[in-house]
């Protein structure tokens, strides 16, 4: 299982990465994490729905209603101009912390000291 601290450092580059795909809903979005990370993150919708409501104060992405054919609703999510560029700096930040976690768990590990 991934920790709660870990899951919520990581959902806006998540949700963000996940809708640089196209557009998505909320149980769909879950079902990706979900399936990504072959089981190991569980998020539930109270956990994702707070996330995706700031996400669109902010700017980063947007929603829209569309009718199912059966007749219900259902909200989606898609990446605005703004959520492209975070993507772009979330993705180089986390890069950075992925470089530095695998030169210090790698097969040679590596510690500078001075």
């Amino acid at each position: 299982m991934i920790s709660r601290e870990l899951k919520a450092a990581s959902s806006k580059p998540m949700i963000l990465s996940i809708l640089s795909h196209g557009e998505s809903y909320g149980y769909q979005i879950i079902q990706n994490i979900e399936k990504l990370s072959g089981g190991k993150w569980e998020w539930s919708e109270a956990m994702l729905y707070p996330v995706l409501h700031r996400m669109n104060a902010d700017g980063l992405i947007q929603s829209q209603w569309k009718v199912m054919e059966n007749g219900r609703k259902r909200k989606y999510y898609s990446l605005t101009a703004s959520g492209k560029d975070a993507l772009e700096a979330e993705k180089s930040q986390w890069m950075s912390v992925h470089e530095a976690l695998k030169a210090l768990w790698g097969d040679n590990p590596q510690l500078v000291l001075e």
